[in-house]
């Protein structure tokens, strides 16, 4: 079968590989499609960052890998002892590892698992014709939810927990800062959370458009003061919460001047060094930063439900590229800003 196999920066080839086979408590899965993360980006022009260079403890598994986590395909085959799912079920994949014993995964918050992997970081992925996936990761997608869509689950629920942290719903006010997407998941969850009063800041002329398309207040946060903006908005109060998707230090400073007191900045970007934080506005405040970190079933069941209501629209900011062309359309288009979300077809029925 096809598969995009990680060997280490600037190396992800198309190979030719064996076609897995389930054993028990798996099932084989034929993959709909597989988003590009921005985690796989980072990989694969800095890597290797999270895929293991010796046998990670969970899954025994090391560099090379087949990439993908973000996926969704139709079962094909169960392994022995599998009950509940038959060939022909149509699934999301929740694709943490957890080790079960660690005090997280026994308080039931297994996504800061000590020991966490994902499939196709810490083991073979879902950028392939098919992948073996363990039960415990699979979620029945209803019959008016598409595989298209079943790949943006993942991504959506890392948006969604961290918009359930932010502790808010109808007649709040969010601001979220970054629309790439999580920020247009976080968007999309909190309007689907009941909020109406969500703005969205994003310096990307690009970006602004496309999540105003949507239906997004946006704001430019190089031509406007997005703190004094919220401010006036809110009569005085401030946002009730805040969400920093952008990972820069303009946005956590606006953040945590945006935000009323004792709300919370919910911090879901990835950092690649240390910023700088104006804690003077959380003592002032009594205001606080939430890390927010992956998800759990519970976030995947929600944003499953979020779908069949039609909460989501791909419209404008997701693009599907053949396997073949992963690197070209969609690794470096999205290095490059050309793209926001790409889902890999790894068939060659496109």
């Amino acid at each position: 079968m096809k598969a995009a196999v990680y060997y280490g920066p600037n190396k992800l080839e198309i190979a030719d590989v064996p076609e897995p086979q389930p054993g028990p408590g798996t099932v084989k899965v034929k993959v709909g499609f597989n988003g590009i993360c921005g985690t796989d980006l980072h990989e694969y022009y800095a890597g290797p960052i999270f895929v293991p260079t010796e046998p990670h403890p969970l899954t025994g598994r090391e560099l090379p890998l087949t990439m993908g986590h973000e996926f969704a395909g139709t079962i094909l085959e169960v392994g022995a002892g599998v009950t509940g799912y038959v060939p022909g079920d149509r699934v999301a994949i929740e694709p943490i590892y957890r080790c079960g014993r660690c005090a997280p995964c026994r308080a039931g918050t297994y996504n800061v698992c000590q020991q966490i992997g994902f499939h196709g970081l810490m083991s073979d992925g879902g950028m392939a014709e098919y992948t073996i996936v363990p039960v415990n990761m699979l979620h029945r997608l209803p019959d008016n939810v598409s595989l298209e869509l079943g790949a943006l689950v993942e991504p959506m629920a890392v948006a969604y927990h961290a918009a359930a942290l932010g502790d808010v719903g109808p007649g709040d006010t969010a601001i979220i800062f970054g629309a790439g997407p999580i920020g247009i998941g976080l968007w999309f969850a909190l309007r689907g959370m009941g909020l109406e009063s969500v703005y969205v800041a994003e310096p990307s002329p690009t970006r602004r458009t496309a999540i105003e398309a949507l239906g997004a207040h946006t704001l430019d946060p190089t031509q406007v003061d997005v703190s004094a903006f919220v401010t006036d908005v809110t009569g005085g109060r401030g946002a009730d919460a805040a969400f920093d998707a952008a990972g820069v230090k303009s946005a956590i400073e606006a953040a945590t001047a945006s935000v009323g007191a004792r709300r919370p900045t919910i911090s879901v970007a990835i950092y690649e060094k240390p910023l700088t934080v104006p804690l003077l506005n959380l003592v002032m405040n009594e205001s606080r930063i939430q890390g927010s970190l992956c998800y759990t079933s519970t976030d995947f069941e929600a944003v499953i439900a979020f779908m069949a209501q039609g909460v989501y629209d791909t419209t404008g900011w997701v693009t599907t590229v053949r396997i073949d062309d992963v690197i070209n359309e969609g690794f470096e288009a999205l290095h490059a800003g050309r793209k926001m979300k790409v889902l890999v077809d790894p068939s060659d029925d496109m």
